[in-house]
């Protein structure tokens, strides 16, 4: 077992814990990475989220996933409902990050979702990548089956528009015709 010190306190790591990180991480940070489209923030997004499971772990019954699930969803949704996002404008681009895990591929399709307001992404994300019900969804988020629906729908609709997938589409299209 493991000492872990949390605000000043000494805490003893449970194994189970332990377990729980190391077999579901990876997934857990794929979608810290489709809600954020940031791998740092992601990274970030994903510790607070297991620190806060963490600090509930003695609470949890049954599979911890659905819960560390949900702290990684309403987490996400406070830091985008903060007025400070704590971006600083600079001169100077940063220099691209290499993700060797392929999570920060660039393409049409993460740009399309990137433009897609917040509500909609995660709905798009935990529906669609994460293959949640709809009231698997709606429960995350704290929301209606009605508002999944509604904002599923819009979120399709907008990406049906998008610029960078419709303008690929028709490339193929033409492309396939010749």
């Amino acid at each position: 077992m493991t000492t872990v010190t949390i605000s000043g306190r000494d805490r003893v790591s449970s194994p189970a814990f332990e377990e729980f990180v190391a077999a579901r991480s990876a997934s857990l940070l794929r979608t810290a990475y489709l809600l954020t489209r940031d791998h740092g923030l992601a990274e970030d997004l994903l510790q607070t989220a297991l620190t806060k499971a963490y600090l509930a772990w003695g609470r949890i019954d049954g599979n911890p996933e659905p819960y560390v699930r949900r702290v990684l969803v309403n987490t996400y949704a406070s830091w985008w409902r903060r007025k400070w996002r704590g971006e600083h404008p600079t001169s100077e681009l940063p220099e691209q990050a290499h993700h060797p895990d392929g999570l920060g591929e660039t393409g049409d399709l993460w740009d399309a979702l990137g433009r897609l307001p917040r509500r909609q992404r995660a709905v798009v994300v935990l529906r669609y990548f994460e293959d949640l019900t709809e009231a698997q969804t709606a429960d995350l988020l704290g929301v209606t089956v009605g508002t999944v629906k509604s904002q599923t729908s819009k979120a399709l609709a907008r990406l049906r528009i998008d610029p960078s997938l419709t303008e690929q589409t028709q490339g193929q299209t033409q492309g396939e015709t010749r």
